[in-house]
C-alpha cells in the first residue's frame, strides 16, 4: 500500500513535468504556470528575449537608401527587428499621404518637418494615432525628454509624438572672411552694415581676378529656412506670430516684414543677390557660395559651415570662411527666431499598433534610442570606422561619402538631443565652427519664440499650408517689384477673407485660455 502511494506520487511528479514541458514548447503562447526545470526557459522568458520586430518609415535626405551596416548593429543593441522604409524627402509628404489614406503607415512613422505634423493634426484628433503621454514615466530615458518641447508638440493638451531636438536657434551668417579681411570689413555689426557688406563683395572685386563676377548675398527659393526669415527678425519682426494691439496678429501684418521686404528689394535691385532668389534650390545656392561667386549665405544653419568649407576650398584652396549671427536691426536691438526645439516628430498609428501590449514594446526600443550607446551609433555611427573620440567628443572621419552613405539615414532619426540622449557633442577643428558653436548658445539668449507653437487652430490645420502661400507669393512679387505696398496690403486682406481671420480668432481664443 504504501509502494502503491510513492508509485502513484512519481507518476503524478512526471505527468506534471510533461505537462510543464509542453505548455512551454506548445503553439499557445502562454507561459506555464510553475518554475521551468533547471536550465530550461518558460515560454514567458522565452518570449521577452524575442527580438520585437518593429517598421518604420522616415524621409531619406541622401540620394541613395543606406546599407544596413548601423541597422544589423542596432537590432543587436536593442533586441530587435527593424524593418527601414526609406523614401525620398522630396516626394515624402506624397507618400505619407497616400499611406495614412490606405491605412497602410507602418508602425512607426516619421512625419517630415512641422508642416506636416500641422497637416496631420486633424487625424490625430480624430483618434488615429496612439496617444503616449500617460506611458512616458514608465519610461527612465523617454522621461528625460524636455518638457518645454514635449509641450509644444501636444495636440489639444495630449501627447501623441516623440520629438528629434534641434537647436533652439542655429541660424546665422556663413561668410566669406578672407573677403572681409581684403577689403577691411568686419562682420555686420547691424542690418546697415550687412547691406554695404554686400555691396562690396559684389563691387570691389573680392576674389581679385579683375572681373566683377561676385555677388554678395546668395539666396534661395525658401522664407523660413533661407535667408528671409533670419534677416526678418534682425529687423524686430515677431517670430510667426506677435502682439498687436491686446491681441495676436500673424508676423505678415507687422511693419517690420515690410522693412524686411523693402532690405531684399533694394539688394536685388541693386544686384547684391541672385536675381532668381524665388526660383533657387537650396542646391543651386550652395553650389554658388562653393564655387567661390558669393560671399554671404544666411540662414539654414551656420553649423552646416563644415560642409560648405570642405567643398569651396576644392574650387578656392586659400578661402576662409566664419560665421556671424549678431546683427542689430534699426532699433540698435538684437533678435533671433526660434524653433519650437523639434524639426520633426514621430507619431504610432493605431491602424498598425493592435494593443497597448505592443506599444509598449515599441516604446521600449525608443527608451533603449535615447542611451549614449544607441544614439552615438544612430548619430556618430561604429566608432573607430565612422568617428574616433577625441576629448570626449566626437571627431568624424575624413571619409565624409561614407558617413553620407552609410550613418545619415540613420542620424536624422535620432530622438531628442545631447543633453537628453547622452550622444557625444562633435569635436570641432574648423575655427568657423567652434565660432558657430559659441553664436548657438549667445542666440537664445536674445531668441523669441512663436507663442502659438502649443495652440491649436482647427482652420489653421486645414488651411493653413495652403492659405500661407497666397503670403509667399506675394513676399516674392513684392520683393520682385511686382506689387507695392497697397498690393501686399491688399494679399493681406485676400488671406484672411479666405480664413485667416478665422485663424486668428482660433489662436487668440487658444492664448488667452
Amino acid at each position: 500500500m504504501v509502494m502503491k502511494k510513492k508509485s502513484f506520487s512519481i507518476m503524478l511528479a512526471v505527468l506534471l513535468t510533461l505537462s510543464v514541458m509542453l505548455t512551454a514548447c506548445g503553439g499557445n503562447g502562454k507561459a506555464a504556470p510553475t518554475a521551468p526545470a533547471t536550465g530550461g526557459d518558460t515560454a514567458k522568458g522565452a518570449e521577452s528575449d524575442a527580438p520585437t520586430e518593429i517598421k518604420i518609415m522616415l524621409p531619406l535626405n541622401t540620394s541613395e537608401t543606406p546599407p544596413d551596416t548601423i541597422k544589423n548593429e542596432l537590432e543587436k543593441l536593442t533586441n530587435t527587428k527593424l524593418t527601414y522604409q526609406f523614401f525620398p524627402a522630396d516626394t515624402y509628404e506624397e507618400k505619407l499621404n497616400s499611406s495614412f489614406a490606405t491605412g497602410s503607415l507602418p508602425q512607426v512613422t516619421y512625419l517630415k518637418n512641422q508642416t506636416t505634423f500641422i497637416q496631420m493634426k486633424d487625424a490625430i484628433k480624430d483618434g488615429q494615432f496612439w496617444e503616449i503621454g500617460p506611458y512616458l514615466s514608465e519610461f527612465p530615458n523617454l522621461s528625460k525628454l524636455k518638457p518645454e518641447i514635449l509641450n509644444n508638440t501636444k495636440v489639444e493638451g495630449k501627447l501623441y509624438s516623440l520629438y528629434i531636438g534641434r537647436p533652439l536657434a542655429r541660424q546665422g551668417i556663413i561668410y566669406r572672411k578672407d573677403w572681409a579681411d581684403k577689403l577691411n570689413l568686419a562682420a555686420p555689426a547691424n542690418v546697415d552694415e550687412l547691406f554695404e557688406m554686400a555691396k562690396a563683395f559684389t563691387e570691389q572685386d573680392p576674389d581679385g581676378n579683375n572681373v566683377k563676377d561676385t555677388i554678395g548675398v546668395v539666396d534661395r527659393n525658401e522664407l523660413i529656412y533661407g535667408a528671409f526669415k533670419t534677416v526678418s527678425s534682425w529687423f524686430g519682426t515677431p517670430n510667426g506670430w506677435g502682439e498687436k494691439d491686446g491681441q495676436l496678429q500673424p508676423e505678415f501684418t507687422f511693419p517690420q516684414y515690410i522693412d524686411t521686404m523693402d532690405f531684399f528689394k533694394k539688394l536685388r535691385d541693386a544686384g547684391y543677390m541672385n536675381q532668381d532668389f524665388a526660383a533657387t534650390s537650396k542646391t543651386d545656392a550652395v553650389k554658388m557660395f562653393t564655387s567661390g561667386k558669393a560671399g554671404l549665405y544666411i540662414g539654414g544653419s551656420m553649423q552646416d559651415i563644415d560642409s560648405l568649407h570642405k567643398d569651396l576650398i576644392k574650387n578656392v584652396p586659400d578661402a576662409v570662411v566664419d560665421t556671424h549671427s549678431m546683427v542689430a536691426g534699426p532699433d540698435g536691438k538684437f533678435a533671433q527666431w526660434m524653433i519650437p526645439g523639434y524639426n520633426n516628430v514621430v507619431l504610432f498609428p493605431k491602424s498598425a499598433i493592435k494593443d497597448e501590449a505592443e506599444l509598449k514594446k515599441i516604446l521600449a526600443f525608443f527608451d533603449k534610442m535615447m542611451t549614449p550607446e544607441v544614439s552615438n551609433l544612430m548619430f556618430w555611427g561604429i566608432e573607430g570606422v565612422h568617428y574616433t573620440v577625441e576629448d570626449g567628443k566626437a571627431k568624424p572621419t575624413e571619409d565624409k561619402e561614407l558617413i553620407e552613405r552609410e550613418v545619415k539615414g540613420y542620424k536624422d532619426s535620432v530622438i531628442g538631443e545631447s543633453e537628453t540622449n547622452g550622444m557625444y557633442e562633435p569635436y570641432n577643428t574648423l575655427p568657423g565652427r567652434i565660432h558657430a558653436e559659441e553664436l548657438l548658445l549667445e542666440n537664445v539668449k536674445v531668441g523669441v519664440p512663436d507663442p502659438t507653437a502649443p495652440l491649436d487652430s482647427a482652420t489653421y490645420t486645414e488651411k493653413g499650408v495652403e492659405l500661407q502661400q497666397i503670403i509667399t507669393d506675394a513676399t516674392y512679387k513684392y520683393m520682385y517689384g511686382q506689387i507695392d505696398k497697397a498690393g501686399f496690403e491688399k494679399e493681406v486682406e485676400n488671406w484672411k477673407k479666405r480664413g485667416g481671420d478665422k485663424i486668428i480668432e482660433e489662436y487668440n481664443a487658444a492664448y488667452k485660455k
